[in-house]
């Protein structure tokens, strides 16, 4: 996975003016190529999360018609989540290494489509453990699918609207949480009281229905993947290029840094994913609101989401500031859940002050990993970052509901307040190890962030100017020596060897 369609120049892929022209709109290079594709890479998500909080909407029911404690109902949660504990990175490397980005994300749509009918026919039979395994397979294809999501997004786009992606990305994805919360209830009094299905038939046939979404993003998915075929063609995407062998003993050199970011999807989500599968039943408890109600404030996180994410990508693609942006978004999530904790201010409010900020988290903190990681390792660091978040969210998912069955939703709270005091100081100790290795790189403007890639020793220089200025003599600090010299240009072809830059005798001096 080396390159993608926006970093494609035209003096490297051999290909006329003409013979884009006579593509017309099809063309790689035109926008309107590009932002398909995107459209397409958006929507085979949005079946994946609108199923996948499909008990969610339906709390109460799989309460009453199934007896399931909160405890047993957050299995359905947790085991979603564990098997990725280990498949989630599993896929990624498998797309990096033996699949392919195309192939594999076809085999990981066709999984979660299969899941979702298999939980659907152990709702229909009552069959609890066929209902667990329906979620398992649905979890091995989902999650993996996400990873293959994020490699196609830097694959056509890094470099250019990277942020802005990732927010579209998220933005489609939560409609699908979202017009799940809003209409799930509506179907399942449709399928009761028109169609005359009742008890576990009724459950059943309403996720039925709702594995059709999935059947539209398969399709979006092989769509995508002829599109894809196509610009690797045209553009003569891999041509010249030594293709990069990826181990799994690759991740043993990942930076600091990209685990300190695989942290925070863990901690931060852990506050988010939980609380909106528990909290239809939370507020339909503490605030009295009806079912049909209850679900709309719970779903405000991503109907928020899907109309802040966009807008906040390109806020972050034009200003830069990753990491300032990351610890903005996990203080505005503590305020809310500091609220709904600890006040009765109006659910709506607090549930939007909740969703702009995972909107801003999401925007920001996802395509750190890019800058940090190389491109065709991609695949296997967004696998690896997944992964620990779902054992997080596995873990969690059950101690969530032995919390709420024993101590309550008060308790359930500060749980989640804790998690995001974690998420916080973890995002201050990366400002402050990349202010010390690299002068701050990640939390660049763009233009910054473009002169240092050209030249990472520019900050160095500067400081080193300022420092002579100061003393006013070059006399201590100049490199008469040769062995100082040689240090300093070995120092310098370390550094710039990766990006190609020609080293001069002059830059040396």
């Amino acid at each position: 996975m080396e390159g993608g369609v926006m970093d494609m120049q035209d003096s490297g892929i051999g290909r006329s003016v003409a013979q884009d022209e006579h593509q017309g709109w099809f063309s790689p290079r035109r926008a309107c190529f590009r932002f398909l594709g995107l459209a397409l890479m958006c929507l085979m998500g949005f079946g994946s999360y609108f199923c996948y909080d499909n008990p969610g909407a339906l709390q109460e029911h799989f309460h009453d018609i199934y007896g399931m404690s909160t405890k047993t109902f957050s299995l359905l949660y947790s085991i979603y989540s564990w098997p990725n504990v280990i498949l989630c990175f599993i896929g990624g490397f498998l797309l990096d290494s033996v699949f392919g980005i195309r192939w594999g994300t076809i085999i990981f749509m066709t999984l979660t489509l299969i899941g979702q009918l298999i939980f659907a026919t152990g709702a229909y039979m009552n069959v609890f453990w066929l209902m667990m395994l329906g979620r398992f397979v649905f979890g091995v294809g989902a999650e993996s699918l996400a990873v293959a999501q994020n490699s196609y997004a830097v694959l056509w786009f890094k470099g250019k609207e990277l942020n802005m992606v990732f927010g579209f990305q998220l933005s489609f994805a939560r409609v699908g949480s979202t017009v799940n919360f809003l209409i799930m209830e509506n179907i399942y009094g449709y399928t009761s009281n028109t169609l005359g299905f009742s008890g576990p038939e009724c459950i059943g046939v309403v996720l039925f229905l709702a594995a059709i979404t999935c059947a539209v993003s398969m399709i979006c998915v092989l769509v995508l993947g002829l599109m894809d075929s196509h610009a690797e063609k045209a553009l003569k995407r891999n041509e010249g290029k030594e293709q990069e062998v990826v181990r799994l003993t690759d991740v043993k050199d990942f930076k600091t840094i990209f685990w300190l970011v695989a942290w925070i999807c863990v901690a931060y989500y852990i506050a988010i994913f939980p609380f909106v599968s528990l909290g239809k039943v939370y507020f339909m408890n503490k605030y009295r609101l009806e079912p049909s109600d209850a679900n709309m404030v719970n779903s405000l996180v991503y109907s928020i989401s899907a109309i802040a994410s966009p807008a906040f990508g390109i806020l972050v693609d034009k200003a830069g500031k990753n990491v300032l942006w990351v610890i903005l978004s996990i203080i505005g999530s503590l305020m809310a859940h500091g609220l709904l904790a600890f006040t009765y201010v109006s659910p709506y409010v607090c549930m939007v002050f909740l969703g702009l900020s995972y909107s801003l988290l999401a925007s920001s903190l996802w395509p750190l990993i890019a800058l940090v990681i190389p491109e065709h390792q991609l695949g296997t660091s967004y696998g690896i970052a997944q992964a620990l978040q779902n054992l997080g969210l596995a873990i969690t998912a059950i101690v969530c509901g032995a919390i709420v069955d024993t101590y309550g939703y008060l308790m359930l709270e500060l749980f989640f307040l804790a998690w995001l005091w974690i998420s916080l100081v973890t995002a201050v100790m990366i400002w402050i190890m990349d202010s010390n290795s690299t002068g701050g790189y990640l939390n660049m403007s763009p233009t910054e962030r473009d002169n240092y890639d050209r030249n990472p020793l520019a900050p160095e220089r500067t400081e080193r100017e300022k420092l002579l200025a100061d003393v006013g003599s070059t006399s201590d600090l100049s490199c008469d020596d040769p062995s100082q010299q040689q240090s300093n240009s070995r120092t310098r072809s370390r550094y710039l060897s990766p990006i190609n830059a020609e080293i001069t005798d002059d830059e040396i001096a």
